[in-house]
């Protein structure tokens, strides 16, 4: 099967062995799988992870010993824990420290024609789901985690920091809870989309110290900045995305304000597919164009592009 690698030489498409699944996994054709700012970020030397790229997937289930999910379109979680230690024990498997991720971390990803994962880890996707819909499964579910920890009431004010991908699920997700949510964002053209949705969306800080919560998912030092001009004393900063370098962050606010600050990483598939079926939350807006594997290279190059914002790969091309 042809496959996107992350070698010592650099990316490529490889010929590989399809993956043979071992005790408790299935084996699943990949239809579709989204490029994500991870994969460029491991492409540059970020855990220092060889292997096929792609944690973002939607396909179908070809090989189970759970023959119910064969033939079941699905989505997939990406850490797969070992189920035995305390973390797992205690519900927690995203937080396993013996877990493996898909893409990530010691385990091949979805950037393939077959992808094998725990059908444990299986999330079955209604045929009314769009398939670009269903690709994006994993970081939609990334963004209801948010409401996990952070439960909103519907009167409060959320500020979203930042303009890309990330933030237009992360804002449509919060919305489903409060319908003051405004994005605060760099970038005219991607704020437009915003706009389109019906969000307040702005390159200054109209709301500076009044919002209840504020979600940074710019990835940059000056949205961590950003966040704290906008947090309200007592209110909550939730961390959605990591800076690529190290920060420094003067904490004085943090203090006296008594902010609390909350990491956010992986959530609920089920609420997430939820959504996706209600129309709650689009994902149409983001996508700029599916590529086939074949052109693997070029579709990692592409995604870094100014303006560029969702790619999907198409395995079978």
């Amino acid at each position: 099967m042809k496959a996107l690698r992350l070698t010592d030489d650099g990316v490529r498409v490889s010929e590989v062995p399809v993956p043979e699944p071992g005790p408790g996994e299935a084996l699943v054709r990949v239809l579709r799988s989204g490029i994500c700012n991870t994969d460029v970020e491991l492409a540059r030397g970020y855990m220092h992870f060889r292997g096929t790229l792609g944690h973002e997937f939607c396909g179908v289930v070809e090989r189970a010993a759970d023959r119910s999910l064969e033939g079941r379109r699905v989505a997939g979680e990406i850490n797969l824990a070992c189920g035995e230690c305390a973390a797992c024990r205690g519900g927690e498997r995203a937080h396993c420290p013996n877990r493996t991720v898909l893409g990530i971390l010691g385990k091949d990803g979805a950037h393939a024609q077959f992808v094998a994962l725990p059908e444990r880890n299986l999330h079955a996707v209604p045929e009314s789901i769009a398939i670009e819909a269903a690709t994006l499964v994993e970081p939609v579910a990334a963004c209801c985690r948010i409401l996990e920890q952070r439960p909103i009431a519907a009167g409060e004010r959320v500020v979203v920091v930042g303009d890309g991908k990330l933030a237009f699920l992360a804002a449509q997700v919060l919305r489903t809870a409060t319908p003051r949510v405004s994005v605060l964002g760099k970038h005219e053209v991607k704020l437009e989309a915003f706009r389109a949705l019906g969000f307040e969306a702005a390159s200054s800080g109209g709301e500076a110290g009044r919002a209840d919560v504020v979600v940074e998912c710019s990835g940059s030092p000056s949205g961590l900045v950003a966040a704290l001009a906008a947090v309200r004393p007592l209110g909550t900063i939730v961390l959605k995305t990591t800076c690529a370098r190290p920060v420094t962050l003067d904490t004085s606010r943090v203090v006296v304000n008594e902010v609390t600050v909350i990491g956010s990483r992986c959530g609920p598939f089920d609420r997430a597919i939820e959504l996706l079926s209600r129309a709650e939350v689009v994902v149409e807006p983001l996508i700029d164009e599916t590529i086939p594997l074949s052109r693997g290279v070029e579709v990692l190059a592409r995604a870094q592009a100014p303006g560029v914002r969702k790619i999907l790969i198409d395995p079978a091309g």
